[in-house]
């Protein structure tokens, strides 16, 4: 059991939080590895799978992928029958006429084999030199008839991306979406309000607006209100469409107008209500909306748009929504999910796809629609000036009756889930109800899913911030029915994975973050760190024993923040409402009183190491707003490359996004942006917002940077825009 798990890069031990080293049971070793598929029903299986596994790659001609780095001297392993000829070829998969014919290395003599009672040889063959970064086709085939094909990636080195950074450090607003309204808005911010703060931000001098994950989630209401446990990460949320970008929407009937102009009237009046964002009233009422545009015909530009959108993402965009099409059918509790419904390719899923081909559709459009304004947000980042512009935030995992989990089950391991070890904080560990890749099935396919999943990200964004970064080494896999605590560690092939991730980035020509923190190791963030991956700072987390570490001290190649959305604005922070929260919802896990006089001291060491740095006097009482502005200047003494400055913070808001521990005790992903006295905010007062536009001139300042001149901000080549002002052509019936 040992050696399999090991074979199978499942740990066997690890070291807790407390330091000491825990051994894994071997029930919860059976379960992992009866996940990734070895069959250890009894010793005898198990010994039977472990011969098995170190046998498998010599049956095989070639292994399942080969990622390698630009100017390594890479070979392949190709593995045939002794006495056998083997011819192997390689192409770029954008020119397949151009054709390197590969030999044999020089210098490595043939491995030798007797396999099922054949002598089995393995010839490394040595890729060609300089070959540029890209994805590549290679192929091998046997003088006996037996031939592979895999994908080959060449990866960089080193993210340029990053290192183009380093001409100026730059700073950005970290903003939850959902809760950034204009007036203009349906009950949540949008994808429009999301090209508007970049166009805010950007005068004021930002490079980049950092917003949380975008996924889809349910395809109808009721909707999953954490953005960090979506539907699928390869596909985006209609919940964010501005329904009044629609180019369509001026040719609606009449009556159908007289329809949305009412949804319109009610939603606009639910971002005056500063107290729960209703994301389930919103998304209802823009389906019913977008359900009466689907019927009007496109005109032949927009049309031609959409097929060569719908020919780009391919498959797993049917795929997609054809389960946005049974789940709308079926339900999410409906049996036929565990039976006729399974998967892509049953029968009752096969069938669908031609009965529902309408509503499939349907989905495929909102999807087309959610790029346009994506590209149109990103668009207008760089017309304001941004270096960078809009940062996706990419969740660690989805759903597991979601549709990612429904259509790449193939790739995902079944009977676990996701979550972390027991910690000071949780003696229980954490659940997350997510199913993990499995990674050799995830090798098999070539990388494709998370590849495909990388590419859809980067089309409009100029970076990403990669939630739980250390998961590309290992996650901690549950089995199911065991506690949080009695999982282990699975590792994953993190040079593939984190090579595929940087091929993508280089090649869209945009930045990567990885969140690190809390328990990550020291070599996975020097292996980032030497790949061009920015790590994560926040400025409450980073310590030196007892003390608060010295800014300067802070890594260069990282994104800084005084916060994240996992705790309360710095405002709320500064007064303790995390601490009146967790007494309420009883959750600290010592009194009232030691949390509170642990809380003050804190603040006490942090304002003293601030007022040392010359930014508050020693010995007086300094306001909210001006300890706020110190924290920032403070904060701005560090090398990182980006600092965040949270909309939150700029505002004045106080409560918090998402409290750790609780579901539906508090409303969280659901609190609107409010200022200091709780009024809601307008994305179109901020520009004349005092308290922001201060905090703004102070970020500045201290970073060097400045505000821009509207007239003369854009850093993108100046495209037409193009209005579908011709005839409609009315749909006949709604097929159409």
């Amino acid at each position: 059991m040992q050696r399999l798990a090991t074979q199978y890069r499942v740990a066997t031990q690890y070291e807790g939080f407390d330091g000491e080293t825990v051994s894994v049971p071997e029930k919860t070793l059976r379960s992992v590895l009866t996940a990734l598929g070895a069959d250890v029903t009894d010793d005898d299986a198990a010994q039977r799978s472990l011969a098995e596994r170190e046998t498998a790659p010599w049956r095989t001609l070639l292994p399942p992928v080969l990622v390698t780095e630009v100017g390594a001297a890479a070979s392949v392993p190709v593995t045939f029958d002794d006495g056998d000829t083997v011819r192997v070829r390689l192409w770029h998969e954008d020119d397949p006429d151009e054709v390197w014919e590969l030999r044999p290395a020089q210098g490595t003599a043939p491995e030798m084999r007797r396999v099922d009672g054949t002598s089995r040889q393995r010839v490394a063959h040595a890729l060609p030199g300089g070959l540029p970064l890209g994805w590549y086709r290679l192929e091998a085939t046997t003088g006996s008839g037996e031939s592979a094909e895999i994908d080959v990636a060449v990866t960089p080195q080193r993210l340029s991306t990053t290192d183009r950074l380093r001409r100026s450090r730059h700073w950005g607003y970290m903003a939850q979406l959902y809760s950034v309204v204009s007036s203009r808005s349906w009950g949540v911010g949008d994808l429009s309000d999301l090209a508007s703060l970049a166009a805010v931000s950007g005068v004021q001098g930002a490079d980049y607006v950092l917003i949380n994950p975008l996924h889809a989630a349910e395809p109808v209401p009721p909707v999953e209100p954490s953005p960090y446990l979506p539907s699928s990460r390869r596909f985006f949320n209609p919940l964010y469409l501005r329904v009044a970008d629609v180019a369509e929407l001026p040719y609606l009937r009449p009556a159908d107008r007289e329809v949305v102009d009412r949804l319109a009237a009610i939603e606009r009046k639910a971002v005056l209500d500063p107290s729960t964002i209703d994301r389930d009233s919103a998304f209802a009422a823009k389906l019913k909306t977008l359900e009466l545009l689907y019927t009007v015909r496109r005109s032949p530009h927009r049309q031609q748009q959409l097929e060569a959108f719908v020919a780009q993402d391919g498959q797993p965009l049917q795929d997609f929504a054809l389960w946005c099409a049974l789940r709308e059918e079926l339900g999410e509790d409906s049996p036929l999910w565990e039976g006729d419904a399974a998967s892509p390719e049953s029968p009752y899923a096969r069938e669908a796809r031609s009965r529902l081909r309408h509503r499939i559709n349907f989905h495929v459009w909102l999807q087309w629609l959610l790029d346009n304004q994506l590209e149109a947000a990103q668009r207008a980042a760089h017309r304001a000036g941004m270096d960078i512009g809009v940062v996706h935030d990419l969740a660690v995992g989805v759903h597991k009756h979601g549709a990612d989990a429904w259509a790449l089950q193939d790739v995902m391991a079944q009977g676990v889930s996701v979550g972390a070890p027991a910690d000071m904080y949780n003696q229980l560990g954490q659940d997350w109800s997510q199913p993990p890749w499995d990674p050799q099935k995830l090798a098999e396919a070539g990388y494709r899913p998370w590849r495909q999943m990388m590419g859809s990200i980067f089309r409009h964004s100029g970076g990403v911030r990669i939630d739980h970064v250390a998961g590309l080494f290992r996650l901690w896999w549950i089995p199911d029915g065991n506690k949080a605590s009695d999982g282990t560690y699975v590792y994953y092939d993190h040079e593939a994975m984190v090579g595929v991730l940087a091929l993508e980035a280089e090649l869209a020509g945009v930045i990567v973050v990885g969140e690190d923190l809390g328990t990550v190791e020291d070599s996975v963030r020097e292996y980032l760190e030497g790949k061009g991956v920015l790590g994560t700072s926040i400025l409450w987390f980073e310590m030196d024993g007892d003390m608060p570490l010295d800014p300067s001290r802070y890594r260069e190649l990282c994104m800084a923040s005084v916060n994240t959305h996992d705790l309360p604005p710095t405002a709320g922070y500064l007064e303790g409402v995390q601490l009146e929260l967790r007494e309420k919802l009883g959750l600290l896990a010592r009194s009232p009183e030691e949390e509170r006089e642990d809380a003050r001291r804190q603040l006490e060491t942090f304002f003293t190491a601030v007022a040392d740095a010359g930014y508050l006097p020693h010995g007086e009482e300094s306001g909210q707003v001006e300890k706020i502005e110190a924290l920032y200047r403070y904060l701005c003494d560090a090398p990182s490359l980006l600092l965040n400055v949270p909309l939150v913070d700029a505002v004045g808001e106080k409560r918090i996004q998402n409290q750790p521990g609780t579901s539906d005790e508090y409303p969280n992903w659901r609190v609107p942006l409010a200022d200091s006295d709780g009024r809601p905010v307008m994305l179109e007062n901020l520009p004349r917002m005092e308290r922001v536009n201060k905090l703004v001139d102070v970020v500045n300042e201290a970073l060097g940077t400045h505000r821009r001149d509207p007239k003369v901000t854009s850093r993108a080549p100046k495209q037409p825009e193009h209005r579908d002002i011709a005839d409609p052509f009315r749909a006949a019936t709604p097929e159409s």
